[in-house]
């Protein structure tokens, strides 16, 4: 036995010498320690194998932890998207009465210089007329009828409010040119990566789609004051912006203490931008205060406000961007929701 196992019985002599002998004593010992090696290199054997197969199915999970977050990914901007036309839906008839607004004084003075350029055709025509007889020797017209002509057309009238009305027609087309470049930039998708953005401009386009249902119950105060390029999902920090003056004006109607005011602000805050939207309404309840950006859970009417908006926009601001959303509330004299972005996307 020892001959089967060299080492081992160099190791044993060395260490007991003589006493080994005689040598079939010590074969029970070296069975064992022979039985013990082969059970090590089975259980090795074993442990490998079973090391391979939960490597396998480790990897196998991760994968499927991977694509399952890729869903959600995109299952979270697919809602956030939805929820941004379900807005503007929303909003629809107060934007129709935006847009319309400025179509109608457009159509009014677009009418008003087509009926005015005639009758100065009329009379340009009559000139001309008087014009060509004076060169074939007839008589020139007189003062009296030249006044007449000017008098019966109108043209001191046509030659005042002729640019004027020109000048509204382009008031109003820009007007109407502003409000869809707004829900455009609001209604446009975002890239799956963050994208340096003006983010007073992006305020400044949402307060347009907003305008609507704010200055029916209340007057806007903008306090915007230079801000560098931000790094994020723009899309998404417009549908934030919008959730809050949404909820401004919301706010303020439901106090029903006639208009109030929205005052909107911007600054540099620290390592971050800070915005800030202001109403003048009751304030938040305090029974309802610690509740406000749970999903679903909302104080308003069925079908005024699904419960989604605060709760969407939290997501939007501490998930995603890293920030922070946060109000201060005082009974009877309204409440503010400041959001804070950094000015460096987190790593």
């Amino acid at each position: 036995m020892l001959n089967e196992h060299p080492l081992l019985s160099r190791q044993l002599r060395k260490s007991f010498g003589e006493a080994l002998e005689p040598r079939h004593s010590i074969e029970p010992f070296l069975t064992l320690v022979d039985a013990a090696y082969c059970q090590q290199d089975t259980d090795r054997r074993l442990l490998e194998h079973t090391l391979d197969v939960v490597s396998k199915e480790l990897t196998e999970r991760n994968f499927e932890l991977v694509e399952q977050l890729r869903a959600r990914q995109q299952m979270e901007i697919e809602l956030t998207h939805a929820l941004k036309l379900e807005a503007v839906g929303q909003l629809a008839g107060n934007i129709a009465h935006e847009i319309n607004t400025p179509i109608q004084y457009i159509g009014d003075s677009v009418g008003y210089v087509h009926e005015a350029f005639a009758e100065v055709t009329a009379m340009l025509a009559w000139y001309r007329a008087r014009m060509q007889s004076a060169i074939s020797g007839e008589r020139l017209p007189t003062l009296s009828e030249i006044a007449d002509i000017e008098e019966s057309t109108d043209v001191g009238y046509a030659i005042e409010q002729i640019p004027l009305a020109v000048e509204r027609t382009l008031d109003g087309v820009n007007r109407v040119a502003t409000l869809v470049r707004a829900m455009k930039a609001f209604a446009h998708p975002d890239a799956s990566e963050k994208v340096m953005s003006d983010l007073n401009t992006a305020l400044r386009s949402t307060l347009q789609v907003a305008l609507g249902e704010i200055r029916h119950v209340a007057e806007v105060q903008m306090e915007l004051q230079e801000l560098p390029m931000v790094p994020c999902h723009l899309g998404e920090i417009n549908q934030v912006f919008l959730n809050l003056l949404i909820n401004s004006a919301h706010a303020i109607s439901d106090a029903g203490r006639g208009r109030g005011c929205v005052t909107v602000r911007s600054r540099v805050f620290g390592d971050s931008v800070e915005f800030s939207v202001s109403d003048t309404g009751n304030g938040i309840p305090e029974g309802v205060r610690d509740r406000i950006f749970e999903p679903f859970f909302t104080t308003k009417e069925v079908g005024r406000g699904t419960g989604q908006g605060l709760a969407i926009a939290r997501t939007i601001v501490v998930e995603k961007h890293a920030g922070k959303l946060f109000f201060e509330t005082t009974p009877e004299v309204g409440t503010t929701f400041f959001v804070r972005i950094p000015l460096a996307a987190p790593a």
